[in-house]
């Protein structure tokens, strides 16, 4: 069984795309939720995945990833997750080591802009990189799910400033 450990943040400025290496296209679909956790199907230009990613203990959550046929994610996309569905550009942009990725939104989140990075262990050194904002980690405001509901109750996409004056 493999863990996620993953540590999220706003972006600061642009100044991470002089520094990009590469960027793909990605659309991700809400099967399900339960408590804790979350059932999601990802399709990019080449691939599709379906994911169970279960409850968080600290910044460790397990997490089940499994390549699909492309047909069954455009069909999970179309008919199951509809209302439910992220429209992100990831960009990778290394720093110090690490793989930083920064995700610029589209559709119902269009100019929302975040930062994750995965570890290794909850324990392992950080260097932030000088565009990285503040932690957003364990900000429900900023799941994705979260996101998506204040875009549908807005009926338009919803800014960062927005987000940050939420309340759950």
């Amino acid at each position: 069984m493999r863990y996620e450990v993953e540590r999220k943040f706003m972006v600061a400025h642009a100044g991470w795309r002089e520094r990009a290496v590469s960027r793909r296209r990605l659309t991700d679909g809400l099967v399900g939720e339960f408590p804790g956790g979350k059932v999601r199907v990802r399709l990019d230009e080449e691939q599709a995945w379906i994911t169970v990613k279960g409850r968080r203990d600290g910044l460790a959550r397990p997490e089940f990833e499994y390549e699909i046929p492309r047909a069954d994610a455009e069909a999970m996309l179309g008919l199951v997750c509809e209302t439910c569905l992220i429209e992100k550009t990831r960009h990778c942009v290394p720093h110090d080591g690490m793989e930083w990725v920064v995700d610029e939104y589209g559709g119902a989140l269009a100019g929302m802009v975040l930062a994750e990075v995965e570890l290794e262990h909850e324990g392992q050194p950080l260097v932030l990189p000088d565009w990285i904002g503040r932690e957003i980690t364990a900000d429900a405001r900023f799941r994705q799910s979260t996101l998506l509901r204040l875009a549908r109750e807005a009926g338009r996409p919803v800014t960062l400033t927005e987000v940050v004056a939420a309340r759950l």
